[in-house]
């Protein structure tokens, strides 16, 4: 079962963009899902439960390397980005 999802993090410090880039940069090396990133989010498409592992852990990593941030993410049946 494929399944796109949107996620977007909020660093809570002032330097946010590193912590942001560091995120996506990580995400982006991963093969074996499509990932666009716009102004607002990243969209990720893949097999539910690979995404949802790599969601997993790159959360985890990303508290552990950063601190506190806030992820926002919507979880959609399919591949939206190709579809």
């Amino acid at each position: 079962m494929n399944v796109t999802i949107e996620i977007s993090k909020y660093p809570l410090n002032e330097e946010y963009i590193k912590p942001i880039k560091n995120f996506i940069d990580r995400i982006n090396t991963t093969e074996g899902i499509i990932v666009k990133t716009n102004a607002t989010s990243t969209q990720i498409a893949g097999e539910y439960d690979f995404v949802m592992n790599l969601m997993s852990q790159e959360i985890k990593c990303s508290f552990e390397q950063f601190g506190k941030s806030i992820f926002v993410m919507k979880v959609l049946l399919g591949n939206l980005i190709e579809d």
